[in-house]
């Protein structure tokens, strides 16, 4: 087993309905690549072995009736268990795309994380998009520019403290 100090690639796990967690992703990725190793992975693509080969997460997902998406839990159903002890004491991050609380994910992610001992380094980042009606939920998000900003800032620091050896 490694430790965090053994592995310093940022993984953001993602997925997303409209678009908008999407776009966060990718944001958070560009400001990671100008500080050192990182890949995108949609949640679907996530497995066991490349949670192991990296040394922190950021968790990214729209909130869906006040819990993350159905795609992010089945990924966290899917890889739980075979990482149970394995990656314990790594740092990880959470942004959430959301209509107008994004808490209950949050809160969702964490109770989980907490089974693997990871370690959270910033504060979960909750982009409140405010759809409140059928139409503005289910269209095609964009998400603010001062919000992918903060996504890129949350990106460029993990990505700076994992190639710094901090985390």
């Amino acid at each position: 087993m490694g430790t965090a100090a053994d592995f310093d690639m940022l993984l953001i796990i993602w997925h997303s309905r409209t678009g908008a967690a999407r776009a966060m992703a990718e944001a958070a990725h560009e400001g990671a690549a100008e500080e050192g190793e990182v890949r995108l992975l949609g949640a679907g693509e996530a497995t066991p072995e490349l949670l192991l080969a990296a040394g922190g997460y950021l968790f990214v997902c729209p909130e869906n009736l006040a819990t993350m998406s159905g795609a992010m839990k089945e990924f966290f159903d899917r890889c739980y268990y075979p990482l149970l002890g394995e990656i314990e004491g790594r740092p990880f991050a959470t942004a959430i795309a959301a209509g107008s609380d994004g808490s209950g994910a949050e809160r969702q992610i964490e109770r989980i994380v907490t089974g693997w001992r990871l370690r959270r380094i910033a504060e979960g980042l909750i982009v409140n998009l405010n759809a409140q009606t059928t139409e503005a939920i289910l269209a095609p998000k964009t998400v603010p520019a001062e919000a992918l900003q903060k996504c890129r800032d949350l990106g460029r620091s993990f990505g700076a403290g994992l190639a710094m050896g901090l985390y």
